[in-house]
This record gives C-alpha cells, sequence and structure tokens, in this order.
C-alpha cells in the first residue's frame, strides 16, 4: 500500500521586478499580468511504500523543502494530484507551528490538537514529551526563551508523541546538540521498525546509506533519479564532482615517537548517561577518549591514534569478563565495535571490588567529518561456544568525539587508504609515409 504518492506534481511562485507590479497587478484584478513563474517542483511523480525510509538529496534550491510541505499539507500544489495516508508529523522549519508568546507545555497541547489528539490523549502523554523533550523547567516558559536546540527538543518530541504514520524530517535534527540527536535518531529507528513511513531530507551521503531504502534526487524541481539508495547517490555525487580529480595518495601515517600512553588513575567520569542497562555484578567507572599520549581528545584526525580508556570495577567474582565499547555515528548506527575478547588470552578473572582500566589504542581511518559516540560495555559469558553473554553494565552514548575534516571528500562512511601506481602507458604510434 501505498502512503505517499505525487502523480505530475507542480508549485509555482509568482516572482515581481518591484512591489509596484505587484500592486499593479493587484489593482488591475489579474487582468494584467505583472510577475513571472517560477517553479520550484517541476512536473514531479513518485511513490513511497507504507513503512518505507525514503530520502530526498540534492542541492540547496532543488525543491527538497518544498515537496515536504505539500506532503506536510502546508502547502498546496499549483498543479497534479498528491495523496497522503494515515496521520503526518513534520519537523521542518526550525519551531514551525509553535507560538512563541505561550509556554512549551501550552505549544504541546496546541500542536497534539493540531495533529488530532485529543486533550485526554496528549494529558496521558504529557509526562513522556516532557522527559524526551529534557529541557527542564523551561517546559513552563515561554519559547521565545529557549535556545534553538531546546526548540527541537521539544518539537521532535511533539511530533513523535502523536504516533505518526508519516514521519516528515527536513535536517531539522542539524541544530541540536550531539547526545540529543544520537537519541532522536535512536527512536527514528524505532519508528522504523514498528512501520512507520519516514520521508527524510539530508545533504549527508553518509546519513542517506545509513537510515534510507530508496532515494529521490531532486535538481531544479525536477526528478533526476529515483531508486536504490547507492545508484542514485552515486549518480548525484558524480554530478556534484563532475570535473574534479578525487583520486588522491592517502598521506602516510606519523611515525611513532615511541613514547607509551600515559598511566593514570582510573578513569571515573561519564559525560553522558543517555541509557544505561544490565544485571549490575559489575560497573562501568568512566570511560575517556584521548591522545595516544593520554591527553584529552576532543577532535579525531585521520592517520593518528585514538585513545579509548574504559575502567571497570567487578562488584562479585567474574571468571570470564568482556569490556569494550561500540562505536555509533551521529544517527545512531552501529558503526564499529571492539573489546578484550579480540586478545588471545581472552578476559582475565575479576575479584569482588576489583577495578580494572582498559585502553584501546585505535589506528584512526578518514571518516567522513561527523560526531561519533563511544557507548562502553562490560559483560559476562555465559556460553562462549554460543556467544551467550550476559550485560553486567552498559551505558549508551556516554561520550561524544567530532571526525576532522580530512584534505579531500569522503564519499560514504570512510576512505580507504589507497597508494595508486600507473604502470603503463599507452601512446600512439606515429605513422609512417
Amino acid at each position: 500500500m501505498k502512503a505517499v504518492a505525487f502523480e505530475s506534481v507542480s508549485k509555482s511562485y509568482p516572482i515581481y521586478d518591484s512591489p509596484r507590479g505587484r500592486l499593479a497587478e493587484l489593482l488591475s484584478f489579474d487582468t494584467c499580468s505583472r510577475h513571472r513563474d517560477f517553479l520550484a517542483v517541476d512536473n514531479l511523480s513518485f511513490e513511497v511504500a507504507r513503512g518505507e525510509v525514503f530520502c530526498i538529496i540534492g542541492a540547496n534550491g532543488s525543491g527538497k523543502s518544498t515537496v515536504l510541505q505539500i506532503v506536510a499539507g502546508v502547502l498546496r500544489p499549483s498543479a497534479g494530484d498528491v495523496r497522503v495516508v494515515g496521520r503526518v508529523a513534520a519537523l521542518l522549519e526550525l519551531g514551525a507551528g509553535f507560538n512563541p508568546q505561550f509556554t512549551g507545555r501550552d505549544n504541546v497541547y496546541l500542536n497534539g490538537t493540531v495533529h488530532g489528539l485529543s486533550r485526554r490523549e496528549i494529558d496521558r502523554r504529557f509526562k513522556d514529551i516532557e522527559a524526551f523533550a529534557e529541557i527542564g523547567d523551561f517546559i513552563h516558559r515561554p519559547v521565545k526563551t529557549y535556545s534553538s536546540g531546546m526548540v527541537v527538543r521539544l518539537a521532535f518530541a511533539v511530533a513523535i508523541s502523536v504516533e505518526p504514520e508519516v514521519l516528515i524530517v527536513d535536517e531539522a535534527l542539524a541544530v541540536g546538540d550531539t547526545y540529543f540527536r544520537h537519541k532522536c535518531m535512536r527512536r527514528v529507528h524505532e519508528l522504523r521498525a514498528r512501520g512507520t513511513t519516514i520521508l527524510f531530507v539530508s545533504h549527508a551521503g553518509g546519513d542517506v546509506k545509513a537510515i534510507g531504502d530508496r532515494a529521490l534526487w531532486l535538481e531544479r524541481g525536477r526528478a533526476m533519479a529515483i531508486g536504490e539508495v547507492d545508484d542514485v547517490l552515486n549518480r548525484y555525487l558524480a554530478a556534484m564532482d563532475r570535473g574534479m580529480d578525487t583520486g588522491m595518495e592517502a598521506s602516510p601515517a606519523p611515525a611513532s615517537s615511541g613514547r607509551q600512553p600515559a598511566r593514570v588513575e582510573p578513569v571515573r567520569t561519564i559525560a553522558n548517561v543517555d541509557r544505561r542497562h544490565g544485571n549490575g555484578r559489575a560497573g562501568i567507572l568512566g570511560i575517556a577518549i584521548l591522545s595516544e599520549f593520554g591527553d584529552p581528545l576532543h577532535l579525531m584526525a585521520a592517520g593518528h591514534r585514538t585513545l579509548v580508556r574504559i575502567s571497570v570495577a567487578a562488584h562479585v567474582a567474574l571468571a570470564n569478563p568482556e569490556v569494550g565499547f561500540v562505536m555509533r555515528n551521529h544517527l545512531g548506527i552501529e558503526f564499529s565495535t571492539a573489546s578484550t575478547s579480540c586478545r588471545a588470552d581472552g578476559g582475565a578473572p575479576l575479584k569482588p571490588g576489583e577495578i580494572v582500566t582498559v585502553d584501546f589504542l585505535l589506528e584512526t581511518p578518514e571518516l567522513y567529518p561527523g560526531s561519533f559516540s563511544f557507548s562502553p560495555f562490560i559483560r559476562e559469558a555465559r556460553d562462549a561456544a554460543v556467544a551467550d553473554w550476559a550485560v553486567l553494565d552498559w551505558i549508551d552514548n556516554a561520550v561524544t568525539v567530532q571526525m576532522a575534516r580530512g584534505d579531500g571528500p569522503v564519499y560514504g562512511y570512510f576512505q580507504l587508504p589507497c597508494r595508486i601506481e600507473v604502470n603503463a602507458r599507452l601512446h600512439a604510434e606515429p605513422e609512417i609515409a
């Protein structure tokens, strides 16, 4: 069943050379045209299946936001037919639909009513909205006093609370802080698993590949390509970079100075606790992201080493503990993982009250310039033969680090280290007279 269908849809806006022309046209009761039409969307047709994640890509001004606004019902098409099945929740322009004079609480009820919820339904969901937004007492203050990040928090909390059948996201999450973006994307994945249709606009190719089922490439309001994400994205990137030589030799990693990572006291700081779970037989004391010399690291760089230091404490005797972490990108997608199970000797037994600090020294590849979170864990094998593990303690998104922008573009998730050699070249033989 189709959740969204566009059939030969166009959207035009009148463009006037001056206010005088607009006034002259108005006074002539439209008998004298003083404008020219700008086609933001030009004869566009596509369908989105129920439960599909449909991504729309394209340069600024290509018509992406106009399409989403038409789906949301904010705009009406100038021509063509649009069909949307189910309740729609939209994250479009920052704070759209919020009255800045009203408190956050008032806006929750206002927006919930607009989405068709009764006051009783909003009452039942308000605590969950307030808890997800995490804006504290500001929920009782006027929205005009909010920061941009707080507006996004509340807007997203309201949008997902209405249990939409169609969710529209127009890069609104790019404004919120890193931890909240991870939290939001995890909820988006939950909605996706429940069959919610998602229309997602992003300029980041990594985001599109991570979340999308199909993609639409728009250029000047027209569909340039529609289909599988990889195919559409590759065609889009090829068009954007046409004429640009992207084949470059990877710069070598800096030579090691021979210094060892600094030995310090156990880490006892946890920057963020998004979600924590486990049976409590052991606990994570702290996690830190450091340089290879033990200095605090706020920016990862390609070719350099990154030290992930995790300290844990055993509350009971543990025969076969495993300490590790999961690395996620800003969409909440599990990007990589590492643990002490990679060692030949596995995890050494721990006694009650014993504290151990584990260092993971990573050779940092050239990742796309985004934010990456680290979720530390300690677990114990119940049956290693069948990979049956009991989670003792796990903290989601405990610390986040930004990846530095490299010298060249990174398509996809990371740039493979590459040395390029041209071993032979064909030459045309001169003609013999």
